[in-house]
C-alpha cells in the first residue's frame, strides 16, 4: 500500500468512526455484517511506563470504538503472557496475534531489524515518520519482516532520549574506559568500541544494579520515565543527548496469517488506530518530559552535555559499524543504502530551516 493511500485510508477510518458516533443505526447496520474478533496483544513494556504501554491500550480502545465493539484486542503487559524481550518471537510463532515492542531489541538476530526503531545518529522522530510513511521505509521494513511472518506498523516514538545517569562525570572520551553501563543493542556495540563495558539489563533490574555498584551508569528513556525509576537517588549526573536514540520508533507487530484473515474494514481500522497511537505517544512525551525535567533539576540533578570528543568518536564508530555490517549482511545493506541517502536528504532540509530556527529561538531569549 502506498503511503498516500494509507493516509487517505486513515482519514477515511477516522471519518467512519465519527459518523458512527453521529448515526448509531447506520454504524450498526454496516458493522453488524462483520465478524466478532478477539485478539491478544503482548507488550514489551510494564504498565508503570504508562506512555509507552498506553499506546497499545489506545490502539485497543480505538479499534473497539471504530468497530462498535466487534474487533477487540486485550493488552497484556510485558511478562504477563511472554517475556518482554520475546514479543517478536511470540507474534512470529502465532503464540499471540499481535505485539507492541521495539525492533532494536532483536538486533542479535539481524541488525537490519534496527531500522524499524532507530540507529545511533540516525533519524529524528519526525524524520522517521517521513521515511516510514512517504520515503519507502515501511515498504522496506515490511519486506524484511515478511520473512519472519510479521506485518509491522509504526506505533509510537519517544523523541530524542537522554544520555543516561552516571555516578561520576564524563569529561572526556578517556572517562569511558572500563565504564560499566547499562546500554543494550547497537548503542552498546558502539560504547564497547569507545572502551566502555555495555550491560543488557531489563528495566526493573537497573536500579538495584546501580545501587550495589554492579554498573556505573545506565540509560533508559527520558525525564518522565526516568524520574519514576528513581535513578537520581544513586547517580545524579544526567547526560544528554541520547545519541543512540534520536527518534526511536515503537511498532505494532501482527502475525501475517492473522492479518490476512481480517476483513478489509478491520485492516483499515487497525491502521487508523496505529497511526493515532504513533502520533499520540510523541505528543505525550513532548508534553511530559519538560515538566519532569524541571522536577529533577529541583531535586538536585546535574545536567551535562556529552563532551565533543565523545560525540565525534561515537558517530565515527557508528558509521564504521554500519559499513561493516552492510558488507556482510545483505538484508541490512539493502535497507541501509536507501536509509543513508534519505538521511542525507533530510539533513540538508533540517539544517537549513529547522536547525536555524531552533538555534535562534532557544539561544536568543
Amino acid at each position: 500500500m502506498q503511503r498516500r493511500d494509507f493516509l487517505r485510508g486513515a482519514g477515511a477510518g477516522l471519518a467512519a468512526s465519527t459518523l458512527a458516533a453521529c448515526s448509531k443505526k447506520e454504524s450498526t447496520e454496516t458493522v453488524g455484517e462483520l465478524p466478532a474478533i478477539h485478539w491478544r496483544l503482548a507488550s514489551s513494556f510494564p504498565k508503570s511506563l504508562d506512555t509507552i504501554y498506553g499506546a497499545a491500550e489506545l490502539l485497543s480502545n480505538r479499534l473497539a470504538k471504530i468497530t462498535s465493539g466487534k474487533f477487540q484486542i486485550r493488552v497484556y503487559a510485558g511478562g504477563e503472557l511472554v517475556p518482554g524481550l520475546q514479543v517478536m518471537d511470540a507474534v512470529q510463532q502465532g503464540t499471540v496475534e499481535c505485539g507492541h515492542t521495539a525492533s532494536y531489541y532483536y538486533v542479535g538476530k539481524n541488525m537490519a531489524y534496527a531500522f524499524d526503531t532507530c540507529l545511533p545518529f540516525g533519524l529524528t522522530a519526525r524524520q522517521q515518520n517521513a521515511w516510514m510513511y512517504f520515503g519507502g521505509g515501511l515498504e522496506l521494513t515490511r519486506e524484511l519482516f515478511k520473512g519472519i511472518n510479521i506485518v509491522n506498523f509504526p506505533g509510537g516514538n519517544t523523541g530524542v532520549q537522554m544520555g543516561g545517569w552516571f555516578r561520576k562525570e564524563v569529561n572526556s572520551l578517556a572517562d569511558l574506559q572500563g565504564l560499566k553501563m547499562r546500554i543494550p543493542g547497537i548503542g552498546g556495540k558502539i560504547m564497547a568500541k569507545l572502551g566502555a563495558v555495555p550491560q543488557t539489563l531489563a528495566g526493573g533490574d537497573i536500579y538495584p544494579a546501580l545501587e550495589r555498584g554492579a554498573i556505573d551508569a545506565a540509560e533508559w528513556v527520558g525525564p518522565y520515565d526516568d524520574e519514576k525509576l528513581g535513578f537520581a537517588k544513586i547517580a545524579n549526573n544526567y547526560y544528554y543527548p541520547g545519541w543512540w536514540e534520536g527518534g526511536p520508533q515503537l511498532s505494532f507487530y501482527v502475525n501475517i496469517e492473522k492479518w490476512n484473515s481480517l476483513p478489509e474494514a478491520y485492516k483499515q481500522a487497525f491502521e487508523t488506530a496505529a497511526a493515532e497511537a504513533n502520533l499520540n505517544m510523541l505528543a505525550a512525551y513532548d508534553h511530559k518530559n519538560p515538566i519532569a525535567l524541571q522536577s529533577l533539576i529541583k531535586a538536585g540533578v546535574k545536567l551535562h552535555a556529552f563532551p565533543q570528543d565523545v560525540m565525534a568518536a561515537a558517530q565515527k564508530a557508528a558509521f564504521e559499524l554500519y559499513e561493516e555490517e552492510a558488507a556482510q549482511n545483505e538484508s541490512f545493506r539493502k535497507i541501509y543504502t536507501e536509509w543513508k541517502q534519505y538521511r542525507e536528504t533530510e539533513l540538508q532540509w533540517f539544517k537549513l530551516a529547522e536547525a536555524r530556527y531552533n538555534d535562534f529561538v532557544l539561544f536568543n531569549k
